[in-house]
């Protein structure tokens, strides 16, 4: 049986890796569960349903306040161990071992710190935090214990990792070496598109946040949503693709498949191409994260072949959308240009939410914190929150600015 670490539980993600465990239950016992504080009744659900013994809580305030909740909810039951910041999500991160696997849900940069412990424990991790990538690829590699030891959540890179089995690969984070060759010569990253998808920059001068949350295939959370908007997040999961699979940004290539059913494509030297076909639906990447490199049965209903569909592929519109094209500067310009980018990014998305700022304003403000940007030195743990925080700071000059 497989110990289970989540992070970021009562998030998207989390609750449908529950539901792949609940599923599962002969297979996986959950250790410790994690999330931010927001949803604490959810919480208490999620501890009291696995019987965990650790709970973290990103929020001191609400460790008290869990406790309080527990002793209404379940009054015979034991009160679960509670940790509370983001250093006990940390810790929770690194207390597992060979035999565990850590979900990284969390969004943000902040869970990065979480990543490196819980590859420096030597557990498996399911890494659904593209930011960790983001804004600590080199980190993240030195942490590692063993090839192979990330398994990708995210669809595109679950699709990645799958067809890659299907040919020779050099080492990337997640893609044992074979024999130091490849067969690989591109990435074909997909994208539905967004809300926005068709649209033109002059088009898009005067929306607002509730037209960007309107995204036609995923539910998300909000900030997501907006980076999907804008397609920030393809810029995020290029980078990550980048460090994943060791393949030059220059390779990677993203494409919009509004029907989101091929989630992504790897095309090899010969002139072949691999596809990864499956129904919108995150169960099946959250499962093969838990159970890589094995599959789990009966996760996700299978396209079916006996109805007629069609299946479009747009190039990207890099003029409406230049965020990608800032992914790939941010790689060549230096190991902390991407952490940069993404603080900033996550800045200026909650200034849009409130109204502070505009739709086209997100990616220019980015761009302009990203080219302001002196890379720092060394990269480390501090360095990044060093420079994160400069991003922070200067988006928020900018942003003050505009009004």
């Amino acid at each position: 049986m497989r110990e289970v670490i989540i992070l970021g539980s009562t998030g998207s993600i989390g609750v449908q890796a529950l539901a792949v465990i609940a599923a599962n239950s002969d297979q996986y016992q959950v250790k410790a569960l994690a999330a931010g504080g927001g949803q604490l009744e959810l919480l208490a659900r999620q501890t009291a349903e696995f019987r965990v013994d650790t709970v973290g809580i990103a929020q001191p305030d609400a460790a008290a306040q869990f406790a309080d909740l527990w002793s209404e909810m379940y009054p015979s039951m034991p009160l679960p161990q509670i940790l509370s910041g983001m250093d006990a999500i940390a810790e929770i991160a690194g207390s597992g071992s060979e035999n565990t696997v850590v979900l990284n849900g969390i969004t943000g940069s902040v869970g990065l710190a979480p990543t490196l412990c819980a590859l420096e424990s030597g557990a498996t991790l399911a890494l659904a935090n593209k930011e960790s990538l983001v804004a600590g690829g080199a980190l993240v590699q030195a942490a590692m214990q063993r090839p192979g030891q990330i398994v990708p959540v995210d669809s595109e890179h679950s699709a990645i990792a799958q067809a890659l089995r299907g040919g020779r690969h050099r080492r990337g984070l997640t893609v044992p070496e074979v024999d130091g060759t490849t067969e690989v010569a591109k990435i074909i990253l997909t994208a539905s598109g967004g809300p926005f998808r068709g649209k033109k920059r002059a088009d898009l001068q005067h929306v607002d946040a509730k037209a960007a949350l309107q995204h036609p295939t995923w539910k998300m959370g909000p900030v997501v949503t907006i980076n999907s908007a804008t397609l920030f997040n393809k810029a995020l999961e290029l980078i990550e693709a980048a460090y994943l699979f060791a393949v030059d940004p220059k390779d990677i290539i993203p494409v919009v498949h509004p029907q989101s059913i091929v989630h992504s494509l790897v095309q090899f030297q010969d002139g072949s191409t691999i596809a990864q076909a499956s129904p919108p639906d995150m169960k099946l990447p959250i499962a093969l994260g838990l159970s890589w490199p094995e599959r789990l049965v009966e996760i996700s209903a299978p396209c079916n072949w006996e109805s007629m569909q069609t299946w479009e592929f747009f190039p990207l519109d890099v003029q409406t959308f230049p965020a990608i094209e800032l992914a790939r500067q941010a790689l060549q310009a230096s190991p902390l240009h991407p952490a940069v980018m993404n603080a900033a990014n996550e800045e200026c998305v909650s200034a849009f939410l409130v109204g502070k700022l505009s739709y086209l304003g997100i990616i220019e403000t980015v761009a302009d914190v990203l080219h302001e940007f002196a890379d720092g030195g060394e990269l480390s743990l501090a360095m990044v929150k060093e420079s994160e925080s400069w991003a922070r700071n200067r988006a928020n000059e900018i942003i003050g600015a505009k009004l």
